[in-house]
């Protein structure tokens, strides 16, 4: 899979849980992806940004579907 390839699937599984997260008032924005560490960063806007739930948001949402659909992701981030 291409590097493009890889980044369209986390944009798209990022795209799918926006319903869940904008309802919350917030939104995930792809900030980057890097191919040899397996790293997705992100950026945590809206609520989403203070929210005490995020990180669980981010590790139990987001990775998860994320390592379930890409193999390559080993780990999300905010920054």
């Amino acid at each position: 899979m291409s590097r493009e390839q890889v980044e369209n699937k986390i944009k798209k599984v990022i795209a799918d849980l926006e319903p869940y997260v904008a309802g919350h008032g917030g939104s995930i924005i792809l900030a980057s992806w890097d191919e040899e560490t397996g790293q997705v960063k992100v950026s945590l806007e809206g609520a989403c940004e203070h929210c005490a739930l995020s990180q669980i948001t981010l590790k139990f949402g987001l990775e998860e579907a994320l390592k379930k659909a890409l193999p390559q992701v080993r780990e999300v981030v905010a920054v």
